[in-house]
């Protein structure tokens, strides 16, 4: 089968190494030169400068790439996920099915990967939509090390197709969803606790404070996913607590990386700038805390995070606003 593939950064090179493994030809695009270049004539990897498969092709190219398959999966940062659509809807000539492995919120809108789909591409336009993530370092797929996703969709049928395409038995499992919402915003509010995880051991907390800060978080995680329709036990599952544990402490996570650098004192701008990959965390700590605000839900490591990289507070004056709220019973729901 033909495999699209937007985006050939870390992930989504390693991604079509997966799928070339399973027996199918892939087409990469991206805009950066460098990396098209390193995929056809060295057959590197662009991040990790490993060998990948001949037969994975790169180009810069859009139409070209939507030509190529009916399959097509959406591995670009949130931020520009819109206008890469957009111009999708333009160049589709037959409908396509959008498989999401982007892990983030839509800034200023605060809106879901299968949302921005819905609203710009026309629904002749695609056949399904599907989202495919969890604790997953693209450092560690790459080299073929035993991982698990969920693919999430509201058609069972497209989710069972995704899980059969991805998953291979040596190395990668998939299972499959049917809460949409739940996957989703679980892969990007870990993000958020990701940082603030980072930031604890940025600020030398120890382990005890980073295992307060994510258990707690993890609540926070669950709060946000049932308040916008999804399932509870998704969020306990591989898309939330499963994701949440391989980026809370990891140096392959970035945005761990992102928050070690703001608790060692570094702005928010300088943070983000240090960390060479797409920083998606920062934009879901402010989803986080506008979703608090709108469905009345109680975030309050959210919302401290939320003080530190909106300037209000430093991360030492956030931590004392946190330890020292009224105290209370632990009780989840």
């Amino acid at each position: 089968m033909n495999v699209s593939i937007l985006g050939g950064g870390s992930w989504g090179t390693t991604l079509a190494q997966v799928l070339t493994d399973n027996g199918n030809n892939v087409l990469i695009r991206d805009i950066n030169k460098d990396f098209i270049n390193k995929i056809n004539n060295n057959h590197l990897h662009p991040f990790f400068d490993l060998i990948i498969p001949e037969s994975i092709k790169a180009t810069d190219s859009l139409e070209e790439t939507l030509d190529f398959s009916d399959v097509i999966v959406l591995c670009v940062p949130t931020k520009v996920t819109r206008s890469v659509l957009n111009e999708c809807n333009k160049l589709i000539k037959t409908p396509k099915l959008f498989i999401n492995v982007s892990k983030g919120i839509e800034p200023s809108t605060s809106k879901r990967v299968s949302e921005i789909v819905d609203e710009e591409i026309s629904e002749k336009n695609r056949s399904g939509y599907v989202v495919l993530s969890g604790p997953s370092h693209a450092e560690e797929v790459i080299l073929r090390k035993v991982t698990s996703l969920v693919a999430a969709s509201n058609d069972d049928s497209k989710a069972k197709f995704v899980q059969e395409l991805f998953n291979n038995e040596k190395y990668l499992r998939v299972y499959t969803s049917d809460d949409v919402i739940g996957v989703e915003t679980g892969g990007a509010m870990k993000n958020a606790i990701a940082i603030v995880s980072g930031v604890a051991s940025g600020m030398g907390l120890g382990e005890n404070a980073r295992a307060f800060l994510i258990t707690r978080g993890i609540k926070e995680i669950v709060s946000i996913v049932v308040a916008l329709g999804g399932k509870m036990e998704t969020a306990y599952g591989l898309a939330g607590i499963g994701d949440l544990i391989v980026t809370a402490s990891s140096m392959n996570s970035r945005n761990f990386q992102c928050g070690l650098n703001l608790g060692k004192g570094m702005s928010v701008e300088e943070a983000i700038h240090a960390v060479t990959q797409n920083v998606e965390g920062i934009r879901a700590i402010e989803a986080g805390y506008e979703i608090g605000k709108k469905y009345n839900v109680e975030l309050p490591i959210i919302n401290a995070a939320y003080q530190v990289v909106n300037g209000s507070n430093n991360a030492k004056e956030a931590l004392h606003n946190l330890l020292s709220r009224s105290l209370k019973s632990e009780k989840y729901w």
